[in-house]
């Protein structure tokens, strides 16, 4: 009886666990960063106490939340730089951190480190941009990547991707890839006239109506 004790508790403090990161995906992933901690707990059906037991603070709760991201972000990068077509790996770069955003609002916020809670990402976005930084040297000594491109590009660029979030989960995805390949064309040293590169399907979106003033 002793034993079997320990075991059922070790066994629901893994459960209360997996739980409370799986409501933190899902609040982060479409609320952002300022969702309450409270509103993770509610969502995962445990008590504040509880979800604090597991994660003493925000910033613990948000590591843990999108650590699977941030893998996918140093694979992302090391793919990259590893692609012996400098211009390739730079697509494919910028290509896969607009996929990583566009599927969670709250790693990209964490990601853009727009909150103190977020500070742990900084190294993520430093490494990435050094990245992007050397492949974009690379891209340009092949001359097709345009020589006036500067690593602030793909700042400007993903806080305009970052418009999207207000987009539906189903329509966002779609929105994003096509956002990258046109963003990807202005990038490009020349256009090809001869063979370009298809678009991605265009989103199905729709404009939030205005509230009538009559």
């Amino acid at each position: 009886m002793t034993d079997v004790l320990p075991r059922t508790v070790r066994s629901d403090a893994r459960d209360n666990r997996a739980r409370i990161l799986e409501a933190a995906r899902a609040v982060f992933g479409e609320e952002g960063l300022n969702a309450p901690m409270r509103k993770v707990a509610r969502q995962a059906g445990v008590g504040p106490a509880t979800l604090y037991r597991h994660f003493p603070t925000k910033q613990a709760l948000i590591a843990e939340t999108f650590a699977e991201q941030r893998r996918a972000c140093h694979a992302a990068v090391h793919d990259a730089l590893a692609d012996p077509d400098p211009w390739h790996g730079f697509r494919s770069l910028v290509e896969r951190i607009c996929e990583l955003h566009a599927h969670s609002r709250g790693f990209a916020d964490a990601f853009m480190t727009a909150f103190p809670e977020a500070m742990d990402f900084v190294s993520d976005r430093e490494r990435t941009l050094r990245a992007v930084a050397e492949l974009a040297r690379r891209a340009q000594e092949t001359g097709r990547l345009r020589h006036g491109f500067v690593v602030d590009d793909l700042i400007l660029m993903l806080m305009a991707h970052r418009g999207l979030q207000d987009t539906p989960l189903s329509a966002r995805v779609t929105a994003s890839r096509r956002f990258a390949a046109y963003v990807i064309e202005a990038f490009r040293a020349a256009p090809e006239a001869a063979a370009p590169t298809p678009l991605p399907p265009a989103p199905r979106l729709q404009l939030a109506h205005s509230p009538s003033t009559s």
